[in-house]
């Protein structure tokens, strides 16, 4: 999820000509999504080569302005790795190249990094360009946005977190017409087709592996009301805790927006309780990094006096120390999706004349287990069962 979108509305810009100064360093621990599905992907490259996504994108396509010592260090990779484009994901979007509106406003810049990276992977592929727009949070710049992209001939618009629940952005969508494909939803909307993960069931497996390692005071920061991905994460807390047979205390759930700020302030509110949680679940990253940062600013060491685990697994999660014990959302994998459904739709709405059928597409997450998570103080930690014979 981006930086606050405090300025007013930037001019859009094409990725192809200046994506490469928005992309956050590539974290080489992380499986591309593409590799995940047994191909090599742009980013492959771009690490073995020692470059970014969007040199290796130039190298590709013919472009003339790289050096000639990045050139051949980009084509020895291609070579190495056998990488090339997927003609047959390129012809989806014809022979002219489709134009994608992606509009965001986010407060996580870790997460919109690691999906402007997936993007552009799978743009590369698929011969679109994409057109970035930024807006603040206020329906007047949300409608300008969408009406700037149609002015600019957008064939559709991909909407990641927390635009793809505006209000005021799908309406604006649904009378321009444009396909429209929504990226981390907590639920299914029939107005766009979804790219999403079952954050109801993510956040009740995270509750229940601290239940397992003993944890019984649990704090939870909550996501941001406005999105239905906070909502769900939420309830899986609370359902988890409810099955174990513990009663919800309300003090131990604060609200927070997603961004390192508002986690600093709830960690702060849930270490100065009498009776301090003995472990945080965060309903993100940002927010969790900001946990431990509280944490080790009052003197408590993480894991061994409180445990931090929160949900998305961006880059920050393996920035910090220690490490966090996350959910996994395969957010490049979902931007990959989002271009894909997105070319799909806008060939069917070619075709069709404007009827579109909405596509909700899940996919997988994981719990990632790290070092900021053990059995709570005064509690053995649990004893590995014997390997069966």
């Amino acid at each position: 999820m981006a930086p606050d979108s405090g300025r007013g509305v930037r001019s859009r810009f094409f990725v192809k000509a200046r994506m490469a100064r928005t992309i956050e360093p590539l974290d080489p621990k992380k499986p591309s999504s593409r590799k995940l599905r047994g191909a090599t992907t742009i980013l492959d490259v771009a690490r073995r080569a020692g470059v970014s996504p969007m040199t290796v994108s130039r190298v590709v396509n013919g472009e003339k302005n790289v050096r000639p010592a990045t050139r051949a260090a980009v084509l020895a990779a291609v070579k190495a790795l056998n990488y090339s484009p997927n003609p047959a994901a390129r012809s989806l979007a014809g022979a002219e190249a489709a134009r994608i509106g992606l509009i965001y406003s986010n407060p996580s810049a870790a997460y919109l990094s690691e999906f402007l990276v997936g993007a552009l992977d799978e743009a590369s592929r698929t011969s679109v360009q994409i057109m970035l727009e930024k807006c603040e949070a206020t329906s007047a710049a949300e409608r300008g946005a969408v009406r700037k992209l149609v002015a600019s001939g957008a064939a559709g618009v991909i909407l990641p977190p927390p635009l793809c629940e505006s209000h005021d952005v799908l309406d604006e969508l649904r009378i321009s017409g444009l396909p429209t494909v929504a990226v981390a939803t907590g639920r299914f909307g029939k107005e766009a087709s979804c790219v999403r993960i079952n954050d109801y069931a993510a956040s009740r497996e995270m509750t229940n592996y601290l239940l397992t390692l003993g944890h019984r005071r649990i704090g939870f920061i909550k996501g941001h009301p406005n999105q239905t991905a906070s909502i769900e994460r939420e309830k899986g807390f609370t359902s988890a805790l409810a099955d174990a047979g513990l009663k919800l205390d309300p003090a131990m759930m604060v609200q927070g927006y997603f961004s390192y700020r508002s986690g600093l302030d709830a960690a702060e509110t849930l270490l100065t309780l009498k009776q301090v949680p003995t472990a945080i679940f965060a309903s993100n990253d940002d927010m969790a990094a900001a946990a431990v940062s509280v944490a080790h600013r009052k003197g408590l060491d993480v894991p061994r006096d409180l445990s931090v685990v929160g949900f998305d697994d961006t880059s920050i999660a393996t920035n910090i120390w220690p490490e966090l014990t996350t959910i996994r959302q395969p957010i490049t994998a979902m931007a990959e999706v989002a271009i894909d459904l997105i070319v799909q739709a806008i060939r069917n709405h070619k075709r069709s004349g404007g009827e579109v059928k909405s596509v909700d597409h899940l996919v997988t997450y994981s719990l990632i287990k790290r070092g900021s998570a053990a059995s709570p103080p005064n509690l053995p930690k649990p004893v590995p069962k014997p390997a069966a014979e």
